[in-house]
């Protein structure tokens, strides 16, 4: 039994360290098998490429104009890992991989400390097993790194609160610090809807608190010194440095943010329930039944239920009242819905709770319907030709896109046959009251589909959606010419064709590129649906082929 005991006691101390390996093999390979994609990948990318080529660290630009949208955290760790491994779509993706990484292994640290070992591992593995999640780790987008510093930041935060209540030894100043450093670095990232959302979750727990004081006035003083030293440093810099324009710009785009529907970018007020509902499967599922009061727990895990439920509904209230609507707004939301699906399986494993028929309905109606799509995918690549000839597509730009040469095979539905699969026996299993079976099988099968589903099937969508202009602005690398797009909005343009810094700054204004005294070739993307328009109003243009819904156009220098 000692034997036994010492063994288990050696093997938790090294699980952090199996899951950090765990994680960079599911996050590292792979990378840049698939380009970036439009808009925010490619964006920020860019930013990253052009202060390596401009060799301008503190100034955020696009085609090499301030940008002021984002601050430069993430940036920087993009063009910190391009300096290493070269400009290109691995490095622009491997600041999240490593996130993925640490976020694997403190979600299993803090599971354990707040709970136990099992605890840590099923948090892990409803991180780990669900779609989104899963995926914005191999994603180029600054919120997987924004997420993190903010949960680790109300994390420690939590941590204080507990103290004072007794209910968890720590260092209270440490915490504070730790709490608002990260914090800082949350606003660095993205910027300042880090704070707002800690303190209105802050103000509720307030609230529910009876008004108890969280803070007296040395803690308060010494979390807004260290919150100003690593948030607000960099746009003290900016100021100081005369770029306060670019920082009134950012506070503008801000509210515009919250005021306006940005770039097209709307939708209905419960977008962010849907996204979240099947966005992170299978957790969804379990995480309605981890909030429900059934969950057994004691004093401290009420604690921690209470924060992570504010963590949750702030997030997804805010962002549902925003009126800009973009898929990866509520990705805060993963970490407090994966906890409370951990504390659901939790509970079923140790035989709290009973499984419910209504979770079988929900993991049915949710997980199926995304299994039957990734098998019908290929399905319809492959039968393209019906598609176009049935008139069901309306649009000639996509109607063109599926024109791609893209090799489908019934191989490619493996992908959501695994999928349906793993949903039938795991519901199988939990029926039958093997529970751990049940998850393992549901996760795991779940973590194996995202995987194959970038490996096999994201090649060939892109080779649908954006193939054929990346190839274009590719081969331009390297030569004196300008690059642009006409009728839609891209970063591609600039980070695939290695856009470079340049004396005449005309070449920002595309009225100057269209019409003026161009000193070198001019290159041209649109779509076809715009081409007959555009080559009307400039007939000095020259089509110089068209694929995949894309027309690739030059104007050569001295055509007025």
């Amino acid at each position: 039994m000692a034997q036994n005991y010492f063994t288990s006691k050696i093997l938790a101390k090294r699980i952090p360290y199996i899951l950090a390996v765990a994680g960079a093999l599911l996050f590292l390979p792979f990378l840049g098998k698939v380009h970036l994609f439009d808009w925010d990948e490619i964006n920020f990318a860019e930013c990253a490429r052009e202060m390596i080529v401009a060799k301008k660290y503190f100034l955020v630009t696009i085609n090499y104009l301030p940008f002021w949208e984002k601050p430069p955290l993430f940036i920087w760790m993009q063009a910190l890992c391009m300096n290493i491994f070269g400009i290109g779509d691995y490095a622009a993706r491997l600041p999240n991989a490593i996130c993925g990484i640490a976020t694997f292994a403190v979600l299993y640290k803090i599971g354990t400390l707040l709970k136990d070992s099992r605890f840590g591992l099923l948090w892990v593995l409803a991180y780990a097993g669900s779609l989104l999640p899963h995926f914005y780790f191999k994603s180029g987008i600054i919120d997987p790194w924004f997420n993190f510093f903010i949960f680790t930041s109300v994390y420690f935060f939590m941590r204080v609160q507990m103290q004072k209540k007794e209910l968890v030894p720590g260092k209270i100043n440490l915490f504070i610090v730790l709490s608002a450093f990260l914090l800082g670095l949350a606003v660095m990232t993205k910027g300042p809807v880090a704070l707002l959302i800690f303190l209105i979750s802050l103000f509720i727990y307030w609230l529910v608190e009876k008004r108890r004081a969280v803070f007296n006035w040395k803690e308060l003083l010494l979390f807004v010194t260290v919150f100003i030293a690593s948030g607000g440093l960099w746009f003290l810099a900016e100021i100081s440095s005369g770029h306060s324009d670019v920082i009134m710009q950012f506070i503008d785009y801000q509210l515009r943010l919250f005021k306006t529907e940005d770039s097209g970018h709307g939708g209905p007020f419960y977008f962010h329930v849907v996204v979240l509902l099947i966005g992170s499967f299978p957790a969804s599922i379990f995480a309605f039944r981890g909030m429900s009061s059934e969950m057994k727990d004691d004093e401290k895990g009420r604690e921690v239920s209470l924060w992570m439920g504010l963590l949750f509904w702030v997030t997804l209230i805010l962002f549902s009242i925003v009126k800009t609507k973009i898929i990866h707004y509520s990705s805060l939301c993963y970490y407090p819905l994966t906890y409370f699906a951990a504390m659901a399986m939790y509970n079923l494993v140790q035989g709290y709770v009973k499984w419910r028929k209504w979770m079988t309905w929900g993991l049915c109606l949710t997980g199926l319907p995304i299994a039957i799509a990734l098998i019908g995918l290929p399905l319809a690549g492959m039968n393209k030709q019906v598609i176009i000839n049935s008139n069901i597509l309306k649009d000639p730009f996509a109607i063109a896109n599926l024109q791609a040469d893209v090799p489908w095979s019934y191989m490619d539905c493996l992908v959501g046959v695994l999928l349906f699969a793993a949903i039938i026996i795991a519901l199988i299993f939990l029926h039958k009251s093997k529970m751990k079976k049940g998850i393992f099988v549901l996760f795991f099968g779940s973590l194996i589909t995202i995987n194959l589903a970038l490996i096999t099937l994201a090649p060939k969508i892109e080779m649908i959606t954006q193939q054929a202009p990346i190839d274009f602005y590719r081969n331009l690398q390297g030569k004196d010419v300008y690059v642009a797009t006409l009728g839609f909005k891209s970063y591609a343009n600039y980070f695939y064709s290695g856009e470079q810094p340049r004396v005449n700054t005309d070449y920002t204004n595309r009225d100057w590129l269209l019409r003026g005294n161009i000193d070198k070739p001019a290159y041209f993307v649109c779509r076809i649906t715009e081409v007959a328009e555009i080559e009307k109003g400039y007939p000095e243009l020259k089509e110089i082929y068209r694929k995949n819904g894309f027309v690739f156009l030059v104007r050569e220098p001295g055509k007025l």
